[in-house]
């Protein structure tokens, strides 16, 4: 799992058939101050995180699939939750 921002959304006119209806973000995984931490990933979002809007992802490729509904879709990256507020 991963600590993420979300940077935008992904739109694609041809997609494998397990992507059609879920929404698609890119997400640059960040350390605890919020800097970037290795390339951005695309992921599955089915809570509707916000433009910039901190969540976490997980690369759990079986759950990934199994959300999805298809054992054989090549989707690896899903976000798990959405962070609400720094604790402090």
């Amino acid at each position: 799992m991963l600590l993420a921002r979300v940077e935008g959304s992904l739109i694609a006119t041809r997609k494998h058939a397990s992507f059609d209806g879920w929404r698609m973000v890119i997400c640059q995984p960040i350390n605890a101050a919020g800097g970037a931490e290795g390339p951005p990933q695309v992921a599955i979002d089915p809570h509707g995180a916000g433009l910039h809007q901190r969540v976490i992802i997980s690369s759990d490729g079986a759950a990934t699939r199994s959300a999805v509904g298809d054992p054989r879709s090549p989707a690896r990256w899903l976000v798990i939750g959405v962070v609400d507020s720094e604790a402090g």
